[in-house]
């Protein structure tokens, strides 16, 4: 390991660590650290780390001032074909978004892709939830463009009104 990701280790023990853990990720490591710039890797909730980057980054710039840039290694898995879209966004819906919302009663779906239009469906808890728009839209969608450069763009084909028993019913908006 060089001094550049030992002394990050070390930052991210001390002051980093404890607060992603209680945000719902297992552990963060270094897996890379090249130049100046670090790249972590997060284990668990993918909504642990991803909203305070920012912060992560600021406290490890902080505490060791070689560090130029620090970035999240995708945890998810790419596609294993330029062309299958769809197997690529149903892996990273799999690993990093279902276990997530799986709090809520939820799921997300695959329901087709078209010209790089990729189709979710959502499903228990999320469908009808007056959350599920905010859901995709600051949540889903960034995750998978950040990951598959090929996307063209989110469409959502759930039927909300058929929704038995969503986590946040409409009239708790």
């Amino acid at each position: 390991m060089s001094d550049l990701a030992a002394d990050v280790t070390a930052a991210l023990r001390h002051s980093i660590l404890p607060s992603v853990i209680a945000r719902g990720a297992a552990t963060i490591r270094v897996v890379a650290a090249d130049d100046g710039v670090v790249t972590l890797q997060a284990d668990g909730s993918p909504g642990a780390v991803r909203p305070i980057l920012g912060r992560i980054e600021a406290q490890i710039r902080a505490a060791v001032p070689g560090v130029t840039a620090v970035r999240l290694a995708s945890a998810g898995p790419a596609p294993s074909e330029p062309g299958d879209l769809a197997g690529a966004a149903r892996a990273i819906l799999d690993a990093e978004i279902n276990p997530a919302i799986a709090a809520h009663r939820g799921r997300v779906t695959v329901a087709g892709v078209t010209g790089g239009w990729i189709r979710v469906r959502l499903e228990g808890g999320c469908q009808g939830c007056s959350l599920a728009e905010v859901t995709l839209r600051q949540g889903i969608e960034p995750l998978l463009r950040a990951r598959l450069p090929q996307m063209t763009g989110l469409v959502d084909v759930t039927e909300h009104e058929a929704g038995t028993d969503p986590f946040f019913s409409p009239e708790k908006r």
